[in-house]
């Protein structure tokens, strides 16, 4: 069973623009450091689930793409590299606490701002638009991909 995600991407990391250049519009998607994000990828995201690529943290953030899971989950790399702005001291090669996985960028799409997703009614329960809602990854119902995918970026 398809199921669809919405998953942010600080633009200046990743934006919808560098998914579709990289080899065959694949990227591993690293650096989410949120328990419920990561358990999402984990135990509910399967390779083919949709997946609303949105820019956040930028001026103007919003859906700005459309790509599916193209992977299981592995560990990210990036919780073990001093280096990385991810890094975790407290994770550990033999117990990542952090995992990730591919998404295939599918079609680059107008901006979706957030004004616009606020202004549909229908989308009033879509979790991006919760109050204090700050995960990376949230689950989509089938009634608001279909109404943004069929409709609204139509």
């Amino acid at each position: 069973m398809t199921r669809y995600w919405l998953m942010k991407s600080e633009p200046d990391e990743c934006a919808i623009d560098d998914a579709l250049a990289a080899p065959d519009a694949t990227v591993p998607w690293t650096g989410v450091r949120n328990y419920q994000a990561r358990n999402f990828m984990r135990d509910g995201m399967q390779v083919g689930d949709g997946v609303l690529f949105y820019h956040s943290s930028c001026p103007e953030p919003g859906i700005a793409g459309i790509a599916r899971v193209a992977s299981g989950t592995r560990p990210d790399p990036t919780q073990f590299d001093p280096a990385s702005p991810y890094f975790d001291a407290a994770s550990k090669a033999e117990a990542p606490r952090w995992l990730l996985l591919d998404v295939q960028a599918l079609r680059k799409t107008r901006l979706l701002g957030l004004p616009e997703l606020r202004a549909t009614p229908a989308l009033a329960e879509l979790v991006v638009l919760q109050r204090g809602n700050r995960l990376s990854i949230t689950p989509v119902d089938d009634a608001h991909w279909r109404l943004i995918t069929e409709d609204l970026l139509a």
